[in-house]
C-alpha cells in the first residue's frame, strides 16, 4: 500500500532547516515493513493573507509499504518526528492517508484549491474526511499545509521531488538510459516535441529534482546540442520573506 505523509510549517525565519528537510530526515524512522519512494515539495498560494517563512510550500513523504495494518504505527511515528524537530515558533501540521481512503478526492481537490485560493483550518479538516489530520503547536495552520500536500501529491500531478533514490548524487553529465534505469523519465519542452535517445547526454546542473507527472518523476531538459540535453532547472538561492503583519 502506498501512504502519503504530508508535513508543513515546521521551520521559522532564519533557520537552519526547512521543512523539506525534515520530511526527508523521516526516512530513518520508517518501520522495517516500510519504504521510502521519494518526497516531493508542493507549492502552495503565496498571498499577503497567508503567514510563511520563505516560499509557503509544504512537503509529503511517500511510503510503501508491506503492512496495510501498519498505518497507526507510521502515523504515530512521524507525529513524534514532527514533535521532535520542529522549531520553536512553527505551526507543524501533519496528514496522512493511504491510497484507497475513500476521502483523497476531497483531499485532491482541496490541495489544488490551495494553489489558488486561502484557504482556512475548517477547510482542511473538513476536507480530510477521516485522514489523520494532527496540529502540533503554534497557531495550528500547519494542518493547511500539511492537507494540500497530501492532496497534491496524491493526484500524481504536481510537485518537485526533493528525494528519490540517489538523486543528490548524480554527476554533472548523465545518460538519458542511465536516468531512465534510475526510474527518471527525461521529457523535452522543445517546440518540435522530439524525444531524447538511450544514449543521449543530459548536463544536469548538479541539481536533479524531477517534477510528480503522471506519478511518477519527470526530468524535464531542453535541447543543447546534437545528443545533448540540459536539466530546465537549477538550484536558486533560499529567499527569506516576513510574515505579513496583522491588521
Amino acid at each position: 500500500m502506498r501512504v502519503y505523509i504530508g508535513f508543513d510549517d515546521t521551520d521559522v525565519i532564519n533557520s537552519d532547516r526547512g521543512t523539506g528537510k525534515l520530511a526527508r530526515w523521516f526516512e530513518s524512522l520508517l518501520p522495517e515493513e516500510c519504504r521510502l519512494w521519494g518526497v516531493v515539495r508542493q507549492q502552495l498560494l503565496v498571498h499577503p493573507d497567508i503567514p510563511f517563512t520563505s516560499h509557503n510550500s509544504a512537503a509529503c513523504v511517500i511510503v510503501d509499504t508491506q503492512n496495510g495494518d501498519g498505518l497507526r504505527e507510521l502515523i504515530d511515528r512521524a507525529a513524534r518526528h514532527v514533535e521532535n524537530h520542529a522549531l520553536e515558533g512553527s505551526d507543524p501540521g501533519l496528514c496522512v492517508a493511504g491510497e484507497g481512503h475513500p476521502g483523497l478526492s476531497e483531499l485532491m481537490e482541496f490541495g489544488l484549491s490551495c494553489t489558488r485560493s486561502v484557504r482556512t483550518q475548517k477547510d482542511a479538516i473538513r476536507a480530510s474526511s477521516g485522514a489523520h489530520l494532527s496540529a502540533h503547536g503554534g497557531t495550528d495552520d500547519g494542518i493547511i499545509g500539511a492537507a494540500a500536500a497530501v492532496g497534491l501529491t496524491a493526484s500524481g500531478w504536481s510537485g518537485r521531488f526533493i528525494e528519490f533514490g540517489m538523486l543528490r548524487n548524480f554527476p554533472s553529465e548523465i545518460s538519458v538510459a542511465d536516468l531512465h534505469a534510475r526510474n527518471i523519465r527525461v521529457v523535452s519542452l522543445d517546440r518540435d516535441a522530439s524525444i531524447p535517445s538511450p544514449q543521449d547526454r543530459v548536463l544536469t546542473k548538479n541539481w536533479v529534482r524531477p517534477r510528480l507527472f503522471g506519478a511518477r518523476p519527470v526530468l524535464m531538459v531542453n535541447p543543447c546540442g546534437p545528443g545533448l540535453w540540459e536539466n530546465i532547472s537549477e538550484k536558486r538561492k533560499k529567499i527569506q520573506h516576513s510574515l505579513p503583519v496583522p491588521a
